[in-house]
């Protein structure tokens, strides 16, 4: 049976009702999205064309295939992430989800540690897990090929903080 899912986001009651981010919130914002395209046991398949663009983190851009609001989940997210030779995200952390990230092409170094002092090298076939407040940062090592990244996060949506004054700062 077809339905219309309506996903309504108040961004302040939703996103931001962790303690230490509630200073932050001092408007409201409310918007619906309509879902015309989802059914009940419906599996979605979502194409290269259609990809969700996502807010950059730094030289790294996120194009997201599975979200709340591309296929209305709930409890997973799914994107492709790039990242440009000799580049980086910016230092950061997420409040609120845990992260998967598979390697899928070229080389770099992850950052990682209080002070993002944790230097690991990445490589196509390598997996990281990274717990809800873990700082990291990935970076491109490589001056002639992108950094592309899988993630995947137990949350439809991400709270990110971003780090100043730690990290490469110089990418």
């Amino acid at each position: 049976m077809k339905y219309a899912q309506q996903v309504e986001y108040q961004l302040c009651n939703k996103l931001f009702s962790f303690q230490k981010l509630k200073s932050l919130c001092n408007w409201r914002s409310n918007y619906t999205v309509t879902h015309e395209h989802i059914t009940e046991n419906k599996i979605i398949i979502t194409k290269p064309e259609n990809l969700e663009i996502e807010i950059n983190s730094g030289a790294m851009n996120r194009l997201a295939g599975v979200s709340e609001l591309l296929t209305g989940s709930t409890g997973i997210h799914m994107a492709i992430a790039t990242v440009p030779p000799g580049r980086c995200s910016t230092a950061h952390y997420h409040v609120n989800c845990e992260s998967a990230i598979y390697v899928l092409s070229g080389r770099g170094v992850f950052l990682s540690g209080s002070n993002l002092e944790k230097e690991e090298q990445i490589t196509a076939g390598d997996f990281i897990f990274v717990p809800p407040d873990a700082n990291h940062q990935p970076v491109n090592t490589s001056q002639t090929e992108n950094l592309v990244l899988i993630v995947a996060r137990n949350s439809p949506v991400e709270i990110v903080v971003d780090l100043e004054g730690i990290g490469r700062q110089d990418c």
